[in-house]
């Protein structure tokens, strides 16, 4: 079988030119730590929000361990609703202990400590608005919330930690874990709340799993980008040489003209589209090109690996 060939940096007479040193944080471990405990005391501040100043005066539930805590603050013997998120997240820490990394573990577990005080010390004022646009309204804290502790090295604990293990293992979006996970707890809030409020609270849910994909990939999030050109080498050297990026070359041959002309693969981020297009275009007008959307990508060259 043909080996594919990767393109790394514009042909030299000698030996290949060195590749660029990977990218580096310039934050140190201090500032490391400062801005995990920025975004996980922001995000959780969003959620104790939602909770204190929406879901509870508009009787609405949530999801995920937020929602089942809710859920049980309703119901006798009426504990806070911070003391029940502590309580069910011994079993998820327990499991998490054994599946997900140390530093993830040990950063989850600041996380869901902030949650828990948040829960109980934040006391904002009832937002004066009709349930429906509550229930957006906190779809949008919780998204924004989630997203912003989990671009931290840790989570708040409960479902955030199960959604890691799903996409380590499987693959799954962080917000169809969410969705799917909620839709199980609305099932059983069925059964003890009118219809109305759990049509309310699922469109909440959707909105928070939409919000939290948003703000966790943001403008870094990743595209596949396949090109077939009968200038498919100029393109290539000139992806390389006007970014960071690396293009592969795969084998193929096409099926009308016959032509063994390799496709041209890279992957960018949302801000790197734009001028990929025009770049190609400038070169090859009538370039095949396919954009796709990723689910995860690691490596130095391209983002950063997983935390988790």
């Amino acid at each position: 079988m043909e080996s594919l060939d990767t393109i790394e940096a514009p042909e030299q007479k000698s030996a290949p030119p060195p590749e660029p040193p990977p990218r580096r944080s310039s934050l140190g471990p201090v500032g490391r730590a400062i801005l995990n405990l920025a975004l996980m005391l922001g995000g959780n501040l969003c959620t104790a929000v939602a909770v204190n100043g929406i879901l509870l005066p508009q009787g609405l539930l949530s999801g995920g361990f937020t929602g089942m805590s809710i859920l049980l603050f309703y119901l006798p013997p009426h504990l806070p609703v911070g003391l029940w998120y502590l309580i069910l997240n011994v079993p998820i820490f327990a499991l998490g202990w054994r599946l997900v990394g140390r530093r993830f573990f040990y950063w989850s577990l600041v996380g869901m400590g902030l949650l828990t005080l948040a829960l109980e010390v934040v006391k904002v004022p009832v937002i004066p608005v009709d349930p429906l646009a509550g229930a957006l309204l906190a779809g949008i804290l919780f998204g924004a919330g989630g997203g912003m502790v989990l671009k931290s090295q840790g989570s708040a604990g409960g479902l955030d930690i199960l959604s890691v293990i799903l996409i380590q293992r499987f693959s799954v979006r962080l917000g169809t874990t969410l969705l799917a996970f909620n839709v199980v707890v609305l099932g059983v809030g069925a059964l003890l709340f009118p219809l109305t409020k759990i049509i309310y609270t699922l469109a909440m849910i959707f909105v928070a799993a939409q919000v939290t994909n948003l703000v966790f990939s943001g403008l870094s999030q990743r595209k596949a980008v396949t090109i077939i050109s009968h200038r498919w080498e100029d393109i290539a050297k000139a992806i390389v040489s006007d970014s960071r990026a690396g293009a592969t070359l795969i084998p193929a041959k096409g099926a009308f003209s016959g032509l063994d002309e390799p496709m041209v693969y890279t992957v960018v981020n949302l801000r790197e589209l734009g001028r990929l297009k025009a770049l190609v275009n400038s070169l090859d007008p009538e370039a095949f090109m396919v954009v796709s959307d990723t689910l995860e990508v690691s490596g130095q060259r391209i983002g950063r690996a997983t935390h988790w």
